[in-house]
C-alpha cells in the first residue's frame, strides 16, 4: 500500500472539508489538497525525472507546502528524507550525500543555505522552492496515478539526533508507516474526520509522524501562525479547530503549562497532548496536568521504531489513586499493541520483572535497517530484535521504566548509577530549573558523579550545596548523589532539545 491513498482517498470522500489550515484559515479542502499532490507527483516523474526509489529531500519550516510535498513524493513512489531545518548546512549536505538524495524541496528561509548544496553534493540534481514559481509549476504539472508500493519498499528515511556522532538514516517502509499509525488507533484513541491535528513540532521529527494518523481518517492539519506556539494562540485555536491533538517535546509542555493564558482558557476543544523524547520530570507533569487535565499521553519510540514502544495513555495518567502512579508518570508505560518488548542482559537473556537491561524490541513498526549501513543494521538488528540501547526494567504489571542510555551509565565503586535517577531527585529542589548528569573520570572510583544545574530564580543567591545533597539523599542512596556541581547558565542541546551529554564530558576533559 501507498501512504499517499489516504490523499486521494480523502479528495474523494471529503472534497469539501478542510485538509489544511494556518491559523483560523483553511488553505486547502482535500479536493484541493488532492488534486495539487497528484499534480507535484507528475512533476516529479515527468519534469525531474525521478523514478520510483528515489530520495527527495524536504528542507523547510512547518508550512502546508511541506504535507503538500511529503504526500507527492510518496505519490510517485519516492522516497522523502525530511531533513531537520535548524541544522547546519554541512550536517545537511552529509544528509543528502549519504541519502543520496536527488532533489531538495526547501522555502524562503532555509534556500541560502540549501541551494549552494547542489554544487557541494554529487547527487543533488535540483533545489525547487516552495511556494515559489518552481513549486506552482509543479502543483500545476499534469496528475498522475499513484504509484503502487509494497509494504517492504522506503517510504522515509529518518535520519538520527546524531547525540553521539554522524546521524544513521533509519529505512522507514510504508508498512511501517501503517503500522505506527494503526498503532495510534488502538493504544492512543480514535481519530475522526471532524478532528484536528496542530504542528507545533517540526514536521521533519514527531510531529510529522504523528501527523499521519489524522490524515488517514480526514482530520485538518493546522500550523500556528506565528513562530513558536503560545497559550493565547492554542487558545485561539482549540476555539476554531475542536478535537485538537499534537505532539510537544517536555520542555514545551512545560512552557505552555506556565503560560499565563491559558489560566481560566476554554479547553474544551483540546483532545490530547502526545509527549516523548526526553524526561518529563514529575514536578512538570504534575503542573501540565493541572492546566490541560486527564488530555496527556506519553510515547516512547525511536526513530528506528517511530511512535512505537510503550506508552503512558490518558487512562494512566489520570489514574491518580492507583498506588503506584507517580512511579508509572517517571517510567514510559506498558508495551504498544503491535510489538512485543523485553529487558535483557548483555548475552539477550530475559531478566525479571525490578532487574534493569537493555530495551530490544520486535514488530512490523521496526525498520527495516540503516540506510547504506549494512554492519550497523546488523549489529542494532541482531536476532530480529532492535537493540534500542536504553536501559530500563519492568515492574510486576508490565509497566517500563527508563534509567538511561546504556553509554550514559556510570559505574562508581562497582555500582551502577543511572543518571536519570538522580536528575529526577534533583529536580525536587524549588530551585533548580533543569540538571544533566554525567560521570568523569576518577581514580579511587572508577567514575565520579558530577551534576550540570540550572537554577531559577535570576539574582537570588544560589543554595548551599549541602542542601542539593540532602535533596540528594532524601531520595536515593547516598553513593549516587554527585561530586561535584557545577551551576551553569544554560544546557547545551541538539535540534530536538535532547541535552548533549557528549558536549558536558569534553567539558570536563573525557
Amino acid at each position: 500500500m501507498n501512504l499517499a491513498t489516504w490523499i486521494a482517498r480523502n479528495g474523494r470522500r471529503l472534497p469539501d472539508s478542510p485538509a489544511m489550515a494556518v491559523g483560523d484559515r483553511v488553505q486547502a479542502t482535500w479536493a484541493e489538497f488532492a488534486a495539487r499532490v497528484a499534480a507535484a507527483a507528475g512533476g516529479l516523474r515527468d519534469e525531474h525525472g525521478l523514478a520510483p526509489g528515489a530520495r527527495v529531500a524536504i528542507v523547510m519550516n512547518n508550512r502546508p507546502e511541506y504535507l503538500e510535498a511529503q504526500f507527492a513524493i510518496w505519490h510517485a513512489g519516492l522516497v522523502a528524507v525530511p531533513v531537520n531545518a535548524r541544522l547546519h548546512p554541512e550536517e545537511i549536505a552529509y544528509i543528502l550525500d549519504h541519502s543520496g538524495t536527488s532533489l531538495v524541496i526547501t522555502d524562503e528561509e532555509h534556500v541560502a543555505a540549501v541551494a549552494p548544496l547542489r554544487d557541494a553534493v554529487d547527487a543533488v540534481q535540483a533545489v525547487v522552492l516552495a511556494p515559489g514559481p518552481d513549486w506552482q509549476r509543479l502543483t500545476s504539472a499534469a496528475p498522475v496515478r499513484v504509484v503502487e508500493r509494497g509494504p517492504d519498499d522506503p517510504a522515509w528515511l529518518f535520519y538520527t539526533s546524531g547525540t553521539t556522532g554522524r546521524p544513521k538514516g533509519a529505512t522507514l517502509t510504508q508498512g511501517n508507516l501503517l503500522m505506527a499509525s494503526l498503532s495510534y488507533f488502538a493504544d492512543i484513541g480514535p481519530v475522526a474526520a471532524h478532528d484536528s491535528v496542530l504542528h507545533a513540532a517540526p514536521l521533519s521529527h514527531g510531529s510529522g509522524l504523528y501527523g499521519l494518523p489524522h490524515v488517514a481518517k480526514g482530520a485538518v492539519s493546522v500550523f500556528p501562525s506565528g513562530g513558536a506556539l503560545t497559550g493565547g494562540e492554542l487558545a485561539g485555536l482549540l476555539a476554531c479547530w475542536p478535537g485538537m491533538s499534537f505532539f510537544a517535546a517536555p520542555i514545551m509542555v512545560k512552557r505552555l503549562a506556565g503560560d499565563p493564558a491559558l489560566a481560566g482558557a476554554d479547553l474544551t476543544g483540546l483532545k490530547t497532548i502526545i509527549y516523548g523524547g526526553a524526561p518529563m520530570y514529575l514536578p512538570d507533569l504534575e503542573a501540565a496536568l493541572s492546566t490541560f487535565g486527564p488530555r496527556l499521553a506519553q510515547i516512547y519510540g525511536q526513530g528506528e521504531t517511530p511512535m512505537t514502544i510503550t506508552a503512558l495513555s490518558v487512562a494512566d495518567h489520570a489514574d491518580r489513586e492507583h498506588p503506584r502512579w507517580q512511579a508509572r508518570m517517571q517510567g514510559v508505560g506498558s508495551t504498544r499493541t503491535d510489538v512485543e518488548v523485553r529487558v535483557v542482559d548483555h548475552d539477550d537473556h530475559d531478566l525479571p520483572a525490578g532487574e534493569a537491561g537493555e530495551v530490544v524490541v520486535r514488530g512490523g513498526v521496526v525498520m527495516a535497517g540503516y540506510w547504506d549501513q549494512p554492519d550497523e543494521t546488523a549489529h542494532t538488528l541482531r536476532g530480529g530484535w532492535l537493540h534500542t540501547g536504553d536501559i530500563g526494567s519492568f515492574d510486576d504489571e508490565g509497566y517500563l521504566t527508563l534509567h538511561d542510555r546504556s553509554k550514559d551509565v556510570i559505574i562508581s565503586g562497582g555500582m551502577n548509577i543511572y543518571p536519570r535517577e538522580v536528575e529526577d531527585a534533583l529536580m525536587h529542589h524549588p530551585r533548580v530549573q533543569s540538571v544533566a548528569v554525567v560521570g568523569r573520570p576518577d581514580p579511587e572510583w572508577g567514575e565520579a558523579v558530577v551534576a550540570f544545574v540550572v537554577l531559577a530564580g535570576g539574582d537570588e543567591p544560589p543554595p548551599a550545596l549541602e542542601e542539593l545533597d540532602r535533596t540528594c539523599t532524601e531520595r536515593i542512596a547516598r553513593y549516587k548523589r554527585p561530586k561535584e556541581y557545577h551551576l551553569v547558565n544554560t544546557l547545551p542541546t541538539n535540534n530536538y532539545g535532547k541535552v548533549l551529554k557528549r558536549e558536558l564530558r569534553r567539558q570536563l576533559g573525557r
